[in-house]
């Protein structure tokens, strides 16, 4: 019998109460765990962490991670201890745990995975804790077709690459346990939130009553729920694992989408401008096929013509079908050592559909979409930028999309007479060989968002350091001209495309 958690906003605000007074927050449990157990758990390996948590004895904290975290049962008395106010009998009327007895030393064990989060949204940073099924780490056992996915990497990717504008209506496309829809409440006057499973959104609802947020929540596939109405920012982090049709393989509906190959995530790019506001911008998370004889810039970029949207589409990462089954294999919890028969027979059978449509890799990445003011698009940007991601790439993306914006408007006589300031996070970084003067290679980096290095030569270099905003870009070129003892037209040709490049990815900012 599956159960989801349930609590009233009275009871949630109590226990919001009990959580912080406990210090069961991101840096409290940071600060208990340390860095070599924190970083372990991350990995799934979760003895470090015991270890911390036993040396740490039953303090508050420690007892609650034992018990949300890694799945652990804890003395009834010392779960009364550590949340004084609700107490062990509110947690298990909300559905958190299961008691076996009322006396102090009987043991109280975990039903869901109640994690804190930490992030910042709508200009403030806010704590949350959000419940989800219980992982693998907790349970030991392979996930349930129904499992509910808490806080995972994918979710914080794309809680990262939100764009922080505030707008009207915002739309979460298959919510889990609801945190991208708690995230973008933050700026949003209203937000509505969909999934198919109808166990996702009682998670949904548990969290959003615990943060003290009102979510629209509605059960459907995709945009059924929404059909004929417009929003002004949708995210999504939907099923977009390309899973095998083949009997006997689990589906998992957090991940699987039911189509073939990526035709889930094919069909929501072309298809989601219908709820779209004018300007209304979409940001997804995505797998495609990149099949034999076809490079994946040409398969994704013909979904975005189709789309007649804006398009932004960034690989993050690009790996063979071998790697790829091996890494959802393994997110479903199957390993070879439980089961190293349902391990080959998933394994063939995921190569095998791989092979019916000649698929030689799979790419991994984010999607960035935009309703435009006008008829017709003007914004395609299809690229591969891999690394590490800064925390601000949701601003980084609004800054992106308001430069296109600006520069569409600029032919090259009007950009010659911008101001130009270089952002704040960008350095310049230069090589030389040993005992030489002149540099061999010029980096502009940026410190967040995409993190790009930009290699220029020595007048870009010169051009850039001199953005402070008081000169215009054609006054700079004259005295760029001067000092190189070059042609102003020449130095023009050379510096001010680069320059709009600059403009574009974030580097240079108008003034």
């Amino acid at each position: 019998m599956s159960t989801t958690p349930e609590i009233d906003d009275r009871a949630a605000a109590v226990l919001r109460g009990d959580l912080a007074d406990a210090s069961f927050t991101t840096d409290g449990l940071a600060a208990l765990l340390g860095p070599v157990a924190s970083a372990a758990l991350e990995r799934d390996e979760a003895t470090p962490a015991l270890v911390a948590l036993e040396a740490a004895g039953p303090v508050p904290a420690a007892t609650l991670a034992l018990l949300w975290l890694l799945g652990r049962p804890v003395r009834r008395a010392d779960l009364d201890r550590a949340l004084p106010r609700t107490g062990t009998d509110g947690v298990v009327a909300a559905g958190l745990v299961e008691a076996a007895g009322r006396g102090d030393d009987d043991q109280v064990r975990a039903l869901v995975d109640l994690q804190p989060s930490s992030t910042r949204t709508g200009g403030v940073d806010v704590d949350w804790w959000l419940a989800s099924d219980p992982t693998e780490l907790a349970t030991g056992a392979p996930l349930r077709p129904d499992h509910v996915l808490g806080v995972g990497e994918a979710s914080l990717t794309l809680l990262r690459a939100t764009v922080p504008t505030r707008v009207g209506r915002a739309l979460d496309l298959g919510t889990g346990c609801g945190i991208q829809a708690l995230h973008v409440a933050g700026h949003a006057a209203r937000v509505t939130a969909t999934d198919l499973s109808v166990r996702a959104l009682a998670y949904a609802r548990f969290n959003a009553v615990l943060a003290g947020v009102e979510l629209d929540l509605r059960a459907g596939s995709m945009l059924d729920p929404v059909e004929g109405e417009r929003y002004d920012l949708v995210v999504s982090n939907p099923p977009f694992v390309i899973t095998p049709r083949a009997a006997g393989l689990p589906e998992y509906e957090y991940r699987d989408g039911g189509r073939t190959g990526d035709a889930l995530v094919r069909d929501l790019i072309t298809g989601v401008g219908e709820v779209l506001a004018p300007g209304g911008v979409v940001q997804l998370l995505a797998n495609w096929e990149v099949p034999g004889g076809q490079r994946w810039d040409e398969r994704v970029g013909s979904w975005i013509d189709r789309s007649g949207l804006d398009g932004w589409v960034v690989q993050r990462d690009l790996v063979d079908p071998a790697q790829y089954v091996e890494l959802w294999l393994r997110d479903g919890g199957s390993t070879r050592e439980r089961d190293p028969g349902g391990w080959h027979h998933a394994y063939r059978a995921w190569l095998a559909d791989f092979a019916a449509r000649d698929v030689r890799a799979i790419g991994m990445g984010l999607v960035t979409l935009r309703r435009p003011l006008t008829e017709a698009p003007t914004l395609r940007r299809i690229e591969e930028i891999t690394g590490t991601l800064d925390e601000r790439l949701g601003q980084t993306i609004a800054d992106v999309l308001t430069a296109h914006d600006l520069l569409q408007g600029l032919d090259d006589a009007a950009f010659a007479q911008v101001r130009l300031v270089v952002a704040a996070d960008v350095t310049e970084e230069r090589h030389l060989v040993p005992g030489e003067t002149d540099p061999r290679v010029v980096l502009l980096r940026q410190g967040s968002g995409y993190r790009r290095a930009v290699q220029v030569g020595t007048a870009v270099a010169g051009f850039v350091g001199a953005c402070d905003g008081e000169l215009t870009a054609g006054t700079l070129v004259a005295a760029l001209a001067a000092v190189l003892d070059r042609g102003s037209d020449e130095i023009a040709a050379e510096v001010l495309p680069i320059a709009r490049d600059l403009v574009r990815d974030g580097l240079l900012r108008l003034v």
